[in-house]
């Protein structure tokens, strides 16, 4: 019976489709890219420091950051999330109703107003005009943040935090469109705050959860393993 699972089964495309349909089983996929204008020359850009090297064996060494879009009644709902690469825990995060750079630097603030690093940390973004305005740049040097930045449309340089906003997207929002603002921020806090952050297991942290992660690896340092 393994032999001939592990061999797996042809089928055509067009099969799968039908039977698919007949037992209404649909993937759960994000929103299509919001239509617009997208390009442009960035104001200030730093090189990609990254360079997709995501697993970190210490916290707060290395954020990631990105800006997704959600849909209500009242209009979109942007959202911008600071993500530790070492647990791939969300230490920041903000909703606002327009992407600007403050929207940006409300997540980056409270990823730096919760954790408090010691030493420097490099924040990886890609070349959005949030993450090249001269603010966001005063912001870095001000709270010894260091800039890495993924190469042109390139979205794999920031995979990371590409894969967190597909997540929340197939596991809880799943396509709706929310009656208000608020009803999507609250929805959004409680899947980071209530379930990602501490319960969803991630095979990157030994099927742990990022907080599950952390405490593990805090007192596995604290014993001197």
């Amino acid at each position: 019976m393994d032999d001939l699972l592990d061999q797996g089964e042809t089928c055509s495309k067009n099969r799968v489709a039908r039977l698919a349909s007949l037992a209404s089983i649909a993937a759960q996929i994000g929103y299509k890219r919001r239509p617009g204008r997208y390009g442009g020359k960035p104001a200030v850009v730093a090189d990609n420091t990254l360079d997709r090297q995501f697993e970190v064996d210490v916290p707060d060494r290395i954020w990631v950051t990105d800006i997704t879009y959600i849909r209500t009644h009242e209009g979109w709902s942007y959202l911008s999330v600071v993500i530790d690469l070492f647990s791939r825990r969300v230490v920041g995060w903000s909703m606002q109703s327009r992407m600007t750079t403050d929207l940006a630097l409300q997540a980056l603030l409270a990823a730096v107003w919760r954790r408090n690093p010691k030493q420097k940390v490099m924040i990886h973004s890609d070349q959005g005009s949030q993450f090249t305005s001269t603010e966001w740049q005063s912001f870095l040097s001000k709270h010894n943040l260091d800039a890495s930045m993924s190469r042109r449309g390139n979205c794999h340089d920031n995979a990371v935090a590409e894969s967190f906003f597909q997540l929340l997207k197939r596991e809880r929002i799943r396509r709706q469109t929310y009656l208000t603002r608020d009803a999507a921020r609250q929805d959004v806090f409680d899947y980071i705050e209530m379930f990602y952050n501490p319960t969803r297991k991630h095979t990157n942290n030994g099927m742990l959860s990022p907080v599950d992660y952390e405490m593990k690896q805090h007192k596995m340092n604290m014993a001197g393993v």
